[in-house]
């Protein structure tokens, strides 16, 4: 299992994609509509901790027939994610046609953004995490992390407006965190540090 570090940290680096779309919305908003900003860094976080737990769950059965390879599975599902969001980070950012008051489009940005979550969950699954009770802390660090970078990325970008985006790679500093913590996870199983 991961220590508090760890799950600190991994909350962080799932939240950066919720992060940078609340900046993205808050540039749009132009205002602080505290209603739009609380619903859905509610959504955001609710689906980030519920990710999770619905990859856990998928795969918690099937443990004892990977648990020889699970340090393994871990690496690689924490290292294509944060991979894939280093690259994220390099693209040029286009023209964003969303209305961020809209429910369908909160919910959409928070199915979208908890993706990694998902395989966050399967990960678990692999890690020791044998009951839902293991996964309270976690999952809470998860989606109370999101709630709140999620408004920090609103007020963000109605302060500081889209020069922010050019500036500040959240994306980048996602995908280290998760990478690092899967190199983590397969030295401590490969040389018992």
């Amino acid at each position: 299992m991961m220590d508090v570090v760890d799950i600190l940290f991994l909350s962080v680096a799932l939240a950066m994609d919720c992060f940078t779309v609340s900046i993205v919305s808050g540039v749009l908003l132009k205002r602080k509509v505290w209603g739009v900003m609380l619903q859905t860094a509610f959504l955001f976080g609710l689906f980030q901790a519920v990710m999770p737990l619905a990859g856990w769950a998928a795969t918690s059965g099937f443990r004892q027939y990977i648990e020889a390879y699970d340090h393994w599975i871990a690496f690689a599902l924490l290292a294509y994610l944060g991979i894939g969001m280093i690259r994220e980070s390099g693209r040029a950012e286009g023209e964003h046609q969303f209305n961020p008051q809209n429910l369908k489009t909160q919910l959409l940005q928070a199915v979208a953004t908890s993706i990694d979550a998902l395989a966050v969950g399967i990960s678990m699954a692999v890690m020791d995490y044998e009951r839902v009770g293991q996964l309270a802390f976690p999952l809470a660090s998860i989606g109370v992390g999101s709630f709140v970078l999620s408004i920090a990325g609103f007020l963000l970008g109605i302060r500081y407006g889209r020069s922010i985006r050019r500036r500040l790679k959240p994306e980048l500093l996602g995908g280290i965190i998760l990478f690092f913590i899967g190199c983590k996870i397969l030295f401590i199983h490969l040389f018992g540090w």
